[in-house]
């Protein structure tokens, strides 16, 4: 017997608007009744909703002039080079405490070393002090904070070592909602203190209150293709940023500074998987401009795992980035979680352990307990590597992960799923274990930013595409576990058209805006970076429907 939601199915799209070269799909029934209407009767600037859905599957066709510039900036480069002397600030960035009311202030004074023999800067020798205020020229509060070093290690001869200028990090509290506050940072006590910036606090957490613009992407690198993803997501005037993974990718590197698109193909003999550190630098430099007035909220993805000596990992991730992980409950800063207004957001870890009886599973059930959806109605969680991705690349690859956690956030009414990983773009109908379901999240895989491995533009449900499924699970995704077991309804482990969960996916670099509007209605815009900053790739309104979807216990009927 069908289920209500299968018969929802047929019933007729209104319109999907794509760019302005549109691709226009309709149901047939409302494509008869347009045989009979002219064309004004149907608006040109209709934006639909999920409750226009679930949608027909659309593949836009590759465009292979469209490529973009998969290359990376060069040391050269001066948007990366060093624009300080001595012990004056750079790589300044924001992170966003658990709340409105406290900020994290970050920076690098120091130059880093790299060689066979490096000697780490002494992190006591300079301050870290946060002069602020909210006027310009009376920064009359001070806040102080802690410094550290890192260092990325390799015991075999030839390789060089890295050591990191001293990274500090100075949390802000007793902040005002919705105010802008003005800053510099360093040690004053030794003239090396930054230019004034300045910054805007989240709005309070209640349903009428959200940031204006929350730009989301992932997978962003340090490649020409970056700098167009970065001008147009600044373009957008973004209140807050998420990057779902795969930063610098300083792991395609050898240590001297040798570089591969497919590292495991051009260096196959390597006695560990090198990095070169140096390409974080790059990478803090250039985006300073964006991060030190624009929170940037990071959660980890397969390149920054980073095994060095004594099989440390993660160590360049969790030490130049602040995370709220101790104020959210976290014992890792691999995943935490934040409020921004009426959000709440979950950053959860793929590359640590979240089987249901460890201590990030604990942590989500927990977390999601305490989420109070009369204050923070939205909940949106983000991850790097997707459940739900029709592409070749990755294939499956977390099914594990699915299969641990997506009854969990199931059950507490998840809105909204971002993950990187793929590189490409896919939204999602509202969809739970491959069903769809008015009541599932709407999963979108923004793993589109433009690094250096280019784009994935093979989809699993082709002919001859579909991968083995034995070759999917990732050795460092849980271990290598194969956990796909839950194949499609023929029996075969892909499908033989665009399943019907994908709504859209397009292979094109870009970025993706997501505004609040209330309690119940957002805006999900999401633009490629060949076209115009106000041409719009894909745009949609998700609608929660809370009373249809109660949050609790959601398990026992399927909605």
């Amino acid at each position: 017997m069908a289920t209500k939601y299968e018969k929802l199915r047929h019933y007729p799209v209104k319109r999907m608007t794509f760019r302005n070269d549109s691709i226009i799909f309709l149901g047939l029934p409302l494509l008869l009744l347009l045989c009979f209407l002219s064309p004004a009767s149907f608006s040109a600037d209709y934006i639909p909703s999920t409750l226009d859905g679930p949608f027909v599957p659309v593949t836009v066709p590759l465009d292979t002039s469209l490529r973009g510039n998969a290359i990376d900036l060069p040391d050269t480069d001066p948007r990366v080079r060093r624009r300080v002397t001595g012990f004056e600030p750079e790589q300044i960035s924001l992170t966003l405490s658990s709340d409105h009311d406290s900020i994290w202030v970050s920076w690098i004074t120091g130059e880093f070393q790299i060689g066979k023999n490096v000697k780490p800067l002494d992190p006591t020798s300079i301050k870290s002090i946060v002069q602020f205020g909210t006027l310009r020229h009376s920064l009359n509060h001070e806040a102080k904070g802690h410094a550290l070093v890192y260092s990325q290690l390799y015991p075999f001869d030839g390789l060089l070592n890295y050591t990191s200028g001293i990274i500090h990090h100075v949390r802000i509290t007793g902040l005002k909602p919705s105010t802008v506050y003005y800053y510099r940072c360093g040690d004053p006590s030794r003239w090396a203190t930054s230019k004034i910036h300045h910054f805007r606090t989240m709005p309070l957490s209640k349903p009428s209150s959200y940031p204006g613009r929350i730009a989301v992407v992932g997978d962003l690198g340090l490649t020409y293709n970056t700098t167009d993803t970065i001008s147009h997501l600044i373009h957008n005037s973004p209140d807050l940023v998420l990057l779902i993974g795969d930063v610098s990718y300083a792991n395609l590197y050898l240590t001297n500074g040798t570089s591969s698109d497919c590292y495991s193909c051009s260096f196959p003999e390597t006695p560990i998987h090198e990095t070169y550190q140096p390409r974080w630098d790059y990478w803090g430099r250039f985006m300073e401009d964006l991060t030190s007035k624009v929170p940037l909220m990071v959660i980890e993805g397969n390149h920054e795992i980073e095994v060095q000596a004594e099989n440390k990992t993660f160590e360049a991730y969790s030490s130049r980035f602040a995370f709220p992980f101790k104020e959210s409950g976290s014992s890792s800063p691999l995943y935490y979680s934040f409020n921004a207004g009426g959000i709440h957001f979950v950053m959860l870890g793929a590359y640590i352990a979240y089987d249901k009886s460890g201590k990030q599973y604990e942590w989500l059930k927990n977390d999601l307990a305490k989420v109070d959806r009369s204050v923070t109605p939205w909940l949106v969680a983000t991850w790097h590597p997707p459940w739900y991705s029709t592409y070749t690349a990755h294939y499956r690859e977390a099914e594990c992960m699915k299969e641990a956690m997506e009854e969990l956030l199931y059950s507490y009414g998840t809105d909204i799923v971002f993950n990187g990983h793929v590189h490409a773009y896919e939204r999602s109908n509202r969809v739970y274990n491959y069903e769809l379901d008015p009541c599932g999240p709407v999963y979108i895989v923004i793993g589109d930013g433009g690094n250096r491995e280019k784009m994935a533009i093979e989809h699993a449900d082709e002919t001859g595409k579909c991968p083995e499924p034995l070759t999917t699970p990732d050795p460092v995704l849980g271990g290598g576990k194969f956990c796909a077991s839950n194949f499609t309804a023929s029996g075969e482990f892909c499908w033989d058209r665009q399943p019907d969960y994908s709504a859209l996916r397009e292979s094109s670099f870009g970025h993706g805006i997501l505004e609040m509007k209330n309690d119940t209605w957002a805006l999900w815009t999401w633009y490629r970076n060949q076209d115009s900053t106000s041409q719009v790739g894909d745009q949609i309104y998700i609608v929660r429907e809370p009373d249809r979807c109660p949050s609790h216990n959601r398990l026992v009927n399927h909605c």
